[in-house]
């Protein structure tokens, strides 16, 4: 009999809910690049987080490179503490910016950064820790925050895969100088395409504004910002380029979109969460590892590390996932170790991959399977059922 099981990693994200507020919104004959929606969005955006300024743009990655161009324009050049459990986007705008990326391994219980190995890394040329909270875990603790704080240090925060996640009851998101967010298809919130730039410093939030907008002036939101046109008589008002930028602008259906999914954003994360816990006590915690830190979570995805170092049995692992039509991608997040990765080739006479024993479990053992708001419990335990009757022995 034809195998008819199927599961994708995502499913309906952009529901028709979106689609008719698009079709409302076009048959007005508006604006469609940026304008009345897109500063809307972020204000609501704003509103949701728990910060004072957001900027919305074409992209989580987007959102990572104006990032780490304004701390370089704030803070100067240095080393960024980050993790190799991430997107490739987080590790490429702190090296193409000028900073030296300094790597520390991971902890399997929430995929970040171990609490440890970050604050034997700091030093006098530490300019940031850019932590990337994966797959909707918190990873924070008390003690670095107050290390960080201590010492000035910036925190940045990669929130892309952790909308509506929680530390001290407190959004991710809102601890760090700058956060960011991705709304790709896949995640919490999509806009087709987009990110956000967050922030509560007025200085830093202007430079990102006018960094998405070429580094005009006039994309300024404050007069006092404006009225530096005074000081550069010999150029078009219009036309002053105030600081390096690109265009990194998003449109108006993207807000449209971003406006409507935002209402049901907080719903959606609460299934994700309870689909999450099913799964996770449904798996023989014998054969996978099962001990996250749920404290906080808002689930992206179902998380899956394979407790083996078998390379034949991960491979007929995956066998099983393709026979059954599970959709997955092995590595986690950004596809597993990043200093693994070619475009990080000149790195690689210089690790010691012992070091990073966490981050290569997940990076050859480990996968994550599709989570969304409408998946069903039964699909899950059918799931589940098939994971835990895999056989792991070689």
């Amino acid at each position: 009999m034809r195998n008819t099981f199927n599961h994708p990693l995502m499913h309906n994200n952009i529901t028709k809910s979106d689609f008719n507020c698009v079709i409302n919104f076009l048959k007005k004959h508006p604006i469609l690049t940026q304008n009345k929606n897109v500063y809307e969005f972020e204000k609501k955006w704003s509103s949701w987080l728990g910060v004072k300024y957001s900027v919305f743009v074409s992209s989580g990655s987007a959102a990572n490179f104006i990032t780490l161009n304004a701390l370089k324009n704030f803070f100067g050049k240095g080393e960024i503490i980050l993790p190799p459990l991430t997107w490739p986007s987080d590790v490429m705008a702190v090296i193409n910016n000028g900073f030296k990326p300094i790597f520390v391994d991971i902890d399997l219980k929430n995929l970040s950064m171990q609490e440890e190995a970050i604050l034997k890394k700091i030093n006098q040329n530490t300019k940031g820790v850019f932590i990337t909270h994966a797959q909707g875990f918190n990873g924070l603790t008390n003690k670095l925050i107050l290390t960080l704080k201590k010492k000035k240090i910036p925190l940045i925060e990669d929130v892309c895969e952790s909308h509506g996640a929680t530390f001290n009851k407190k959004k991710l998101g809102t601890f760090g100088l700058i956060s960011n967010f991705s709304f790709y298809y896949a995640h919490h919130l999509s806009t087709i395409e987009g990110g956000m730039v967050c922030t509560n410093d007025k200085e830093i939030y202007d430079y990102c504004v006018r960094f998405r907008g070429h580094g005009m002036l006039r994309e300024s939101k404050f007069e006092s910002v404006k009225n530096q046109a005074k000081n550069f008589k010999e150029l078009n008002k219009n036309f002053i380029f105030l600081n390096p930028g690109f265009n990194f602008r998003n449109n108006e259906i993207g807000a449209v979109i971003g406006i409507n999914q935002l209402k049901n954003l907080d719903l959606n994360n609460k299934k994700r969460n309870i689909n999450f816990k099913l799964f996770i006590t449904s798996l023989d915690e014998n054969k996978y590892f099962t001990k996250y830190d749920l404290r906080g979570i808002s689930n992206y995805a179902f998380p899956i590390i394979l407790k083996t170092d078998s390379i034949i049995i991960r491979d007929r692992f995956e066998k099983l996932l393709y026979k059954n039509k599970i959709e997955f991608r092995r590595g986690n997040a950004g596809g597993g170790n990043q200093l693994r990765q070619p475009y990080l080739s000149y790195l690689k006479r210089k690790i010691n991959f012992n070091n990073f024993r966490n981050v290569d479990q997940v990076h050859f053992f480990g996968y994550y399977i599709g989570n969304f708001p409408d998946l069903s419990h039964l699909k899950i335990k059918k799931i589940c059922k098939i994971l835990n009757n895999f056989k792991m022995k070689v």
